[in-house]
Parts: structure tokens; sequence; C-alpha cells
């Protein structure tokens, strides 16, 4: 029990690379909004033991505290999310809404719209210019 407890508050590179995962992010992505290689961060995530300034300069991208990276662990997550699926966060009428569009399909259609609009526009102005050619 004691070396499982031993290796759960030492790893650090594991712990980046499952919040950087948890967060949706690739090596690739965290790589550059630090400035350096994705190679780097494969080496920083195998690595036992990070330095407190990269630590920081990490935790900044993760958008979590160092301290929040060095006190992760697996059940952590799972009891937040159990906490978060509690039924009784399912009350109230704003958890109550269906969607009955496709935001993207208003969003593609807002564009199109606008796209139309700019295109009479611009045939008015060519127009215009047409007309002014010709006095």
């Amino acid at each position: 029990m004691e070396s499982a407890k031993k290796t759960n508050q030492i790893h650090l590179g594991r712990k980046i690379s499952r919040i950087r995962e948890l967060r949706g992010m690739k090596q690739e992505s965290l790589a550059t909004e630090l400035g350096i290689s994705q190679q780097a961060i494969s080496k920083l995530e195998q690595s036992e033991e990070i330095e407190d300034s990269t630590l920081e300069k990490v935790a900044k991208v993760l958008g979590v505290s160092a301290e929040a990276i060095k006190s992760y662990t697996d059940d952590m997550v799972i009891n937040y999310i159990n906490n978060f699926n509690d039924s009784s966060i399912n009350h109230g009428p704003l958890n109550n809404y269906n969607c009955t569009f496709n935001p993207l399909d208003e969003l593609i259609k807002a564009l199109n719209a606008n796209k139309e609009l700019y295109e009479r526009l611009l045939a008015s102005e060519k127009e215009k210019v047409e007309l002014l050619k010709n006095r």
C-alpha cells in the first residue's frame, strides 16, 4: 500500500499526460503552447520528477494549478464525475431544455444569408461604378 501511495504522488509526467488527455489536448498542442517540440512533451510525460518552473508553465497551459497536478489522482476524477452526475443537479428550468434544431444548421443558414446580402450589395456597388464610368 505504501508503494502505491508513493507512485501516485511521484510520477508527475503521467499526471500531466492524464490531465492533458482529459482536457482533450494533444501533445502537439501542448508543445506549441509551451514553445517546445512534441518530443519534448513526450519526454516530459515520461519523467517522474519535473522542475517546479516547468510544472508551473505546463499547469498554466492546461488551465490548472501546479498543486492540482501534484495532487491529481484518477479517483478524484471519478468522484468528481459521480458527483457531477448526481440526480439532484437535474432539477430546474434550464436543465429541461431540449434543443429542437441543429445549431450548426442555423449557423450555416445565417452565414449563407450574410453571403447573399454581401453579394447583392457588391452587385449594387458595381452598378454604381459602371454608371459613374458612363457619365
